[in-house]
């Protein structure tokens, strides 16, 4: 089912914060709902999003827990417990009380389809326990709302690293992100600052405000203000480019942008977060499109971004104050519609929250909790 909601009159915009003007109608954003669609394409009868543009068709912890997201955005009950039963059977081995999930499942070399990787991605993680614990909430569901809880302090348990220096942080996952000399390889994008905000104030003295304290840190590891898709933390809690990767942001540094355009007006770390990724506004400013690749030590921008990058960045130039930075990407929407292309799941799923924000058919409070237009607050 989709979600019926009108644009919401308070998603509005000025330079320094969101007023009077409905953004997405203003801009000339597409403004249909894109559940059903995303349902129809990704989502198998019981309950697995698959990956049509991987030529093994697989699945991913990543991709269950944004649809989770979204099936209770979209107060889609019947599918958000379909996608869950799945994820628990399939990835967690029959129960996530006691497990997090496998990050990656699909077709082996033999053609037995199961667990491809155990290991688990705290992204995902993230996501799935916040969810939870705001299903919970919204539809009044105790064990939801339980599960979301143990998950949570799963992650703590073993997805955190102290590094001395910089204090605890989220590894990408359980194992291979720690280096021989004690540092860790991190991800950005693996921080949404407002779901760390909402697991630390529901479970206070747990620890999730020290990773806030780490995760601000860690988005502004670098003068440029371009964010990396991989870093590497030192022992000595040093932030440097990842020598694996290099300093490269790209396909997974594009949802810091995004994530950070979302944040609250009320969230004590917004506006210094946005200050300091305003250099992403400025490139698409005088590229007319998002740069596909960034080097942030040199600031360089290479390549013309996918659709689904401008659809990323739209709540994020709202939330920077930049009008008609954000008409011309959502130009580029109507002008190069995703609907062309509905394999590409990571850019449909980037296009459900950029413009699904910018539609006004969810928001994120100063206490990070998930706040729908049909809650009425």
């Amino acid at each position: 089912m989709d979600p019926h909601f009108p644009i919401a009159p308070a998603l509005l915009l000025t330079v320094l914060s969101l007023v009077s003007l409905p953004v997405a109608h203003a801009a000339g954003c597409p403004g249909e709902a894109l559940w059903s669609p995303f349902v129809h394409h990704f989502v198998s009868p019981d309950g697995r999003v698959v990956d049509r543009h991987t030529p093994a068709h697989h699945t991913t912890s990543e991709g269950q827990a944004y649809a989770l997201f979204f099936a209770l955005v979209a107060d889609d009950r019947e599918h958000f417990e379909c996608l869950l039963r799945w994820t628990e059977a399939n990835l967690a081995g029959g129960d996530l009380t006691a497990r997090l999930p496998a990050w990656q499942w699909g077709r082996d070399g033999e053609g037995a389809w199961r667990v491809l990787d155990d290991n688990a991605a705290s992204d995902a993680d993230l996501w799935l326990a916040y969810t939870l614990g705001e299903a919970g909430r919204i539809w009044g569901d105790g064990r939801l709302a339980a599960l979301g809880e143990l998950l949570a302090e799963r992650i703590l348990a073993e997805e955190r690293m102290e590094i001395p220096g910089l204090g605890p942080v989220l590894l990408p996952g359980p194992r291979g992100f720690r280096t021989e000399s004690g540092g860790a390889r991190l991800n950005p994008s693996y921080l949404p600052l407002q779901l760390l905000r909402r697991l630390h104030t529901l479970y206070p003295g747990h620890g999730w405000g020290a990773l806030l304290e780490s995760s601000r840190r860690l988005l502004q590891a670098f003068p440029s203000g371009l964010q990396p898709d991989w870093l590497l933390a030192r022992p000595d809690g040093a932030l440097r480019s990842d020598p694996h990767k290099g300093p490269h942001g790209s396909y997974d540094a594009i949802r810091v942008y995004l994530w950070a355009g979302m944040l609250d007006g009320e969230e004590p770390l917004r506006r210094e977060v946005l200050d300091h990724l305003a250099p992403m506004a400025r490139l698409t400013a005088e590229r007319g499109v998002p740069p596909l690749r960034v080097d942030v030590l040199t600031g360089k921008a290479e390549g013309s971004a996918p659709p689904g990058f401008s659809a990323a960045l739209l709540p994020f130039l709202a939330s920077q104050g930049e009008p008609e930075v954000l008409r011309q990407q959502c130009l580029r929407l109507r002008a190069n519609p995703l609907s062309r292309r509905p394999d590409h799941y990571y850019e449909q799923v980037l296009a459900l929250f950029g413009l699904g924000w910018l539609q006004g058919r969810y928001r994120f409070g100063a206490d990070g909790r998930l706040i729908l237009p049909r809650e009425g607050s």
